[in-house]
């Protein structure tokens, strides 16, 4: 009797599946996590999240195939919880770690456990997600190691990089003054400095004639980085946890949540230490202070006893680098390009101001907001006649449910000026078409008229196999085309990774599966008990009915739009219009309340003016230098 390849590989999977339980362990990490006090760039004490009263934060290190258990205990003074970058948490949606998404927001003296089989490779990260907490330093690196990858062969030694930007303020009081009718145009606030490996001025010690695989992680919540070495060459090798072919270049772009991978042979020569070259792109910067330095440079060190010069620019303007094309690299296991799409989603980037005169990010005309009960917990709860209806979810959540295995397309235009790095939970997608491609033309767009939007019939073919990867930016005023297969039944964010931006509402929710995600998923016991501690209800729909799923009265919203004729513009010519009328008429009464003494003052107290009043201590407002996005 003939055996069939499918036969045989069926016969084999009892033992490849006894195989890999012979080999893979259980790693389980105890966080206590507290506030603790560091001053990375020696410019500011403040305080920053911490683990076990360290900073920076432990990596946390597996293997392919290893069980993961992080028990975290939240020692804050505020709510907290841990997504996993990258993680695809496949059956367990629940341990994704987004707040009113897939659990409850951890509330402080509260214990959570993340439990999940990481059954993927490459380089990820770790980082809270509930409201802006990872700009106070609470991320860093997640590395799944293979012992097969492709490119393991003669690596003498790893290292891990992470690219930061950093602030001196805390997050809370950042947010008031960014999400604040004094600031409608949105402009993002400014870091005031950029961290390699949560410090600065590093030496990686490397020796003549060897390979390294360098890890390179943004985990900043803002501004993308350009890298480069001086005089050396290197080989991407993947990108957010995707093996690629091997591409040689010299510069690459990696935004926020953003990940590479890249082999380096050493020269053969121990003459001179080697600037590895950090560039703030200023172009996602309104302003930038003259005190704010964008490039940065550590060293290669081949000879700790030689030179570490400082780093030569190779251009005046950070847009005038060209790196490497992201969307051009081709994965290793050459999967093709997906089958045209089941369901196309559509969807338009726009900021734009609501009717209390902030500035807020729309997929469209929605501004996500979270719901009462966590997204998932209504796919637990809601009837089985119910689960599929997107709108027991929230019109402000923008749910959109997604039926298993069909082959989805996201269609982002880009009606903003500035670039965005968009992040899709529990999924690797396929990178088809982008505009601008990375490189020269990126910016080209930022200043045009009106954005071009993606015209299906005008477009280069397709690539044959795309690229796959979980963040992605997309340019100013272009757009970008993905797809992927809704084979992981949970519910998954699709947000932009700029901290600032997510706050702000730029997000929507993709409800996989419903029906599978109530057949696989058990939320345990102890993910009940933080909602409880937390006071957030685990039944109904996102306005907490649990009577009537289709009843969303009292849902949170978003605020209501302006009345017509309303500009940005507008809103900050009232607002000062206003502010100038209130200070008129506070010096009016106080004018009037002042004792009238003209001329009768003592003389000692009126001759000796030699100028204008300055307090003790005051200086010179600091000059910025004015840019656009």
């Amino acid at each position: 009797m003939k055996t069939t390849l499918r036969q045989t590989l069926q016969s084999a999977v009892p033992f490849l599946l006894l195989a890999n339980l012979c080999t893979a362990k259980t790693v389980t990490y105890d966080f206590n996590v507290t506030w603790v006090t560091a001053n990375p760039d020696g410019l500011a004490d403040r305080k920053v999240v911490g683990i076990n009263g360290q900073w920076p934060l432990p990596i946390i290190e597996v293997e392919k195939g290893d069980q993961l258990v992080v028990n975290m205990h939240n020692g804050l003074d505020k709510a907290s919880s841990i997504h996993f970058h990258g993680m695809y948490q496949n059956t367990t949606t629940e341990m994704d770690g987004p707040a009113y998404v897939t659990q409850c927001p951890v509330p402080p003296g509260m214990d959570i456990t993340y439990n999940f089989t990481v059954n993927q490779n490459g380089t990820y990260w770790y980082h809270c997600h509930t409201e802006a907490c990872y700009p106070d330093g609470y991320r860093q690196a997640l590395l799944v190691h293979d012992k097969d990858a492709y490119f393991n062969e003669n690596v003498e030694e790893e290292f891990t990089i992470t690219l930061s930007d950093w602030y001196h303020r805390m997050t809370e009081s950042i947010e008031p003054e960014f999400l604040s009718l004094y600031n409608p145009t949105g402009a993002e606030p400014i870091p005031q400095s950029f961290l390699f490996n949560d410090t600065l001025g590093t030496s990686i010690s490397v020796q003549p004639g060897k390979k390294y695989l360098l890890r390179l992680i943004n985990v900043g919540a803002f501004v993308a980085q350009y890298f480069y070495i001086e005089d050396h060459e290197f080989t991407i090798v993947e990108v957010d946890g995707i093996y690629t072919e091997p591409k040689v270049t010299d510069l690459i772009y990696i935004s926020a949540a953003q990940r590479y991978t890249i082999l380096l042979e050493t020269k053969n020569s121990t003459d001179k230490n080697y600037p590895i070259v950090t560039v703030a792109d200023s172009t996602l910067l309104d302003l930038i202070p003259s005190d704010l330095q964008l490039n940065h440079t550590d060293w290669l060190e081949y000879n700790k006893d030689a030179a570490h010069d400082e780093a030569v620019m190779k251009v005046e303007e950070s847009s005038e680098l060209v790196p490497a094309d992201d969307a051009a690299l081709v994965p290793y296991d050459r999967q093709a390009l997906l089958p045209e799409p089941d369901l196309e989603i559509t969807l338009s980037v726009v900021m734009d101001n609501l009717i209390n005169g902030f500035g807020y990010a729309f997929f469209d005309n929605i501004s996500y907001t979270h719901p009462k009960v966590p997204t998932l917990f209504t796919v637990m709860s809601a009837a089985e006649d119910q689960v599929s209806n997107a709108e027991i979810y929230g019109e402000f959540t923008h749910p959109i449910v997604l039926e298993h295995n069909q082959v989805v397309q996201i269609v982002l235009n880009n009606a903003d000026t500035g670039s965005h790095p968009f992040h899709l939970h529990g999924h690797a997608f396929q990178v088809i078409d982008r505009y601008p491609p990375q490189g020269e033309h990126f910016y080209e767009l930022a200043d045009v008229a009106e954005p071009v939007e993606f015209d299906p019939n005008n477009h280069t073919a397709f690539p044959e196999y795309p690229i796959r990867r979980d963040t992605l930016v997309i340019p100013p005023q272009g757009y970008l085309v993905i797809r992927f297969v809704a084979d992981n039944p949970g519910v998954w964010l699709f947000h932009c990774h700029i901290d600032w931006h997510l706050m702000q509402g730029l997000a929507l929710t993709l409800i996989e599966a419903p029906d599978q995600i109530r057949e696989r998923v058990k939320i345990p016991q102890n993910h009940y008990d933080v909602c409880s501690a937390a006071g957030v209800a685990v039944q109904g729909n996102a306005a907490g009915n649990t009577q009537d799923y289709l009843n969303l009265q009292g849902q949170p919203r978003q605020p209501a739009w302006l009345p017509a004729g309303f500009t940005p513009r507008g809103i900050v010519a009232l607002t000062f219009t206003i502010l100038a009328a209130l200070l008129g008429l506070a010096s009016i009464v106080i004018y009037g309340l002042s004792d009238l003494t003209y001329g009768k003052e003592d003389s000692s107290l009126a001759g000796d003016s030699q100028g204008p009043l300055e307090e003790p201590g005051s200086t010179p407002r600091e000059t910025v230098e004015a840019k656009r996005n």
